[in-house]
């Protein structure tokens, strides 16, 4: 005689001794993560002293586009940690965040509703999320545009949940937070107190990444580097009483703000210009040239034009006490008109090479 059977919560027919007819992995996420949430086998208890927490602070990933197979390697390596230190008898803090702060979310809204932020339009009470893009973008007040951020943000944010779920990550979700939330606010304005009162924070004018479309200045993390073909530039030095002194640079336009010629202290082709000054091209501004370790002497000619804000090596090689001498440049500027109008040919050809 057959066994009985009956129906499973999901659907499948299964024998009474609990063995299934044809086994199925459907469903099995969904049963497993409403288990694991009624057990509350992956909660933080908040009870335990600090000796027995093993906190996990991870970079809470953007909500600003899809996830792909990198974040789920990437935090798969991080369960593996936060299971082993349960297994060892730890408090495990592993929450979950959402980065929806910034440009990457100003982006995705502008691509995906075809809209513009424009502080000049009015609020409109009544406007309603697109369900196509709008095909030329419209501008909408800052107010709406600021609650398309807060609406695609809450979708996106639902979506990388369900994903992780299924992922079957061991994350506390009762501690998930936004960066852009109330907690996470007061948090970062508490830290900056306090960092006020230990005379940790600072404010001194410097140059920074700036963004010519948002009209703001852009972290480091936020750029993304991308190779494209260019040309090496030999330009001439003056050298008072001596040959001139020829670099190599991808970027003739920067010749105004340069500040100071280096070479390498071991490069003996260039080692007796060291604590002497040369006067730059078209402006004719008087510069010295100093000698440091980072500087490849196999790079070009050995001599490099330091920059008032260039590239990373450049800016490290600004920290060692390289005197600036922008003011004279701009003064330079001021005096002689046709200079300026051939720097400007000069660096707008450069740009159409």
């Amino acid at each position: 005689m057959a066994a009985p059977k009956v129906t499973d919560s999901t659907g499948q027919r299964t024998p009474a001794h609990g063995i299934p007819e044809q086994p199925s992995l459907d469903g099995l996420e969904t049963r497993w993560d409403e288990q694991w949430d009624a057990d509350a086998t992956y909660r933080f208890d908040r009870q335990a002293t600090r000796e027995q927490v093993f906190a996990i602070d991870t970079p809470p990933p953007t909500v600003s586009g899809s996830l792909h197979v990198g974040h789920v390697f990437s935090y798969t390596h991080t369960d593996t940690i936060a299971r082993f230190q349960r297994m060892r008898g730890k408090a495990v803090l592993y929450p979950m965040g959402w980065d929806d702060n910034g440009l990457p979310t100003e982006r995705r809204v502008q691509s995906y509703y075809g809209v513009r932020c424009d502080p000049s339009v009015s609020y409109d009470a009544g406007f309603e999320p697109p369900e196509e893009p709008f095909d030329p973008p419209i501008s909408i007040s800052r107010r709406n545009f600021v609650e398309l951020c807060l609406h695609l943000t809450r979708e996106d944010e639902r979506a990388f949940e369900e994903l992780w779920r299924r992922l079957g990550l061991s994350v506390d979700w009762e501690m998930t937070y936004t960066t852009i939330g109330k907690v996470s606010q007061r948090i970062s304005q508490r830290s900056f107190l306090r960092d006020l009162e230990r005379g940790d924070v600072y404010q001194t004018e410097a140059p920074t990444l700036w963004d010519v479309d948002f009209q703001t200045a852009v972290a480091q993390a936020e750029l993304e580097d991308r190779e494209r073909g260019g040309a090496m530039h030999r330009v001439r030095f003056c050298h008072e009483g001596r040959e001139d002194v020829l670099i190599e640079t991808t970027r003739p336009e920067l010749i105004p703000a340069c500040v100071a010629l280096v070479v390498h202290p071991e490069d003996e082709r260039h080692r007796d210009l060291v604590g002497s000054e040369v006067l730059t091209p078209l402006l004719g501004v008087r510069v010295p040239v100093h000698a440091h370790a980072l500087v490849d002497p196999d790079k070009g000619t050995g001599v490099v034009i330091k920059a008032t804000h260039h590239c990373m090596t450049s800016r490290g090689i600004n920290k060692q006490g390289t005197e600036l001498v922008t003011s004279r440049m701009l003064g330079c500027f001021r005096d002689n008109p046709m200079t300026r109008q051939e720097l400007m040919s000069m660096v707008h050809s450069s740009a159409n090479e």
